[in-house]
């Protein structure tokens, strides 16, 4: 199974749950949830797979659970096609 891996900024607490942009390869992203008992990277998982056109249960955090730089790995995606869903932040 295909999987990409995409590393991206967190902004938890932000005044609204978007993808802002793409800087130095790093995706940018801000949440309304707070960080606390992993809120904010479930809300950011559900916020990629939503823009990815994929279910939330295969995009998931695999480094920086509890940091702001993070690297989550979506499953059944190919490169290809996270460039052209993010290409246009």
């Amino acid at each position: 199974m295909q999987a990409v891996r995409i590393e991206v900024r967190l902004r938890p607490r932000g005044s609204r749950d978007e993808l802002s942009g793409v800087r130095d390869g790093v995706l940018q992203a801000k949440v309304t949830a707070a960080p606390v008992d992993g809120k904010a990277n479930k809300a950011l998982c559900k916020l990629i797979a939503k823009r990815l056109g994929v279910a939330p249960s295969r995009v998931g955090v695999v480094r920086g659970a509890k940091s702001r730089e993070k690297v989550v790995r979506v499953e059944g995606i190919e490169q290809a096609e996270v460039d052209a869903a993010l290409g246009g932040l």
